[in-house]
């Protein structure tokens, strides 16, 4: 049977008569391309890891500026520190770094084990942990030395470093942490890799969410500092417990909600 060469040549899709249909149509697609990147980078999960992170910011800025310099955000510095600690002699460096490395890495398997146990229906359950860990520490530092306390003792310091380590596993996709929240360098690299996907071709949401968890981050640093100056150590756990609590109540009444009814 013949074939119509008008079927063979005409195209798979149907064109635009006029030259203004053409422009309406690319900017609808421009439009709906916009819509798409706008709701990657601030839908209502992308929003609370910025708390989050805020949060993690001044955590790390309670514990740097009230102590004796400790890291309870990464463990990269305590990592090296407890290995460095043996080469200056210095042991007390060395045991109190390995300390709260083992005291975060505690922090994520009970907040995983919680997870997997309690709170199934509740993906952003390890706030609540970080808060009773926060509340602990601001107990033990008034009972240590009371309202007065201005640099923190290394027990309070071990139970925000739990807290911490519970704190990154807020976000799970998978069985494993999908928004690293304390731990930048991840961030960073995840962030450079989005800016070269864009440069080739991509969109800001490659790497614009990286960049705005990363100065979240910054931003809690920045408000811990400015806290420190005129708060001593126990009023700034204090605060931090109050605004972890206050996040936790959100996430845990209202947010988690919302995503299982969605």
């Amino acid at each position: 049977m013949a074939t119509d060469p008008a079927t063979v040549n005409r195209p798979a899709h149907r064109c635009l008569g006029t030259p203004q249909e053409q422009l309406l149509a690319a900017r609808s697609e421009g439009s709906c391309k916009h819509v798409r990147v706008t709701g990657e980078i601030f839908n209502s999960e992308t929003r609370l890891s910025w708390v989050l992170a805020v949060l993690a910011g001044v955590l790390g800025a309670t514990a740097f500026t009230h102590s004796a310099g400790y890291f309870v955000t990464f463990m990269t510095g305590n990592a090296q520190r407890a290995v460095l600690g043996y080469f200056r002699h210095d042991v007390v460096l060395s045991v109190t770094a390995g300390l709260l490395i083992l005291c975060f890495v505690a922090g994520v398997v009970t907040a995983s084990w919680c997870r997997r146990r309690f709170w199934v229906a509740h993906p952003h359950g390890p706030t609540v942990l970080t808060t009773l860990s926060l509340v602990a520490a601001t107990a033990v530092g008034i009972a240590d030395e009371g309202w007065e306390e201005d640099l923190l003792d290394f027990a309070p310091i071990m139970l925000v470093v739990f807290g911490i380590g519970a704190l990154n596993t807020s976000f799970v996709k998978d069985g494993e942490v999908s928004v690293p929240l304390s731990y930048v360098t991840g961030t960073l690299v995840k962030m450079g890799q989005g800016i070269e996907r864009h440069i080739a071709g991509g969109k800001a949401a490659d790497w614009l969410g990286y960049f705005l968890l990363f100065a979240s981050f910054v931003l809690g640093a920045t408000v811990g500092g400015c806290i420190s100056v005129v708060v001593n150590g126990t009023g700034m756990l204090a605060v931090a417990t109050v605004v972890c609590a206050l996040t936790t109540g959100y996430t845990y009444f209202h947010q988690d909600r919302r995503a299982l009814l969605d």
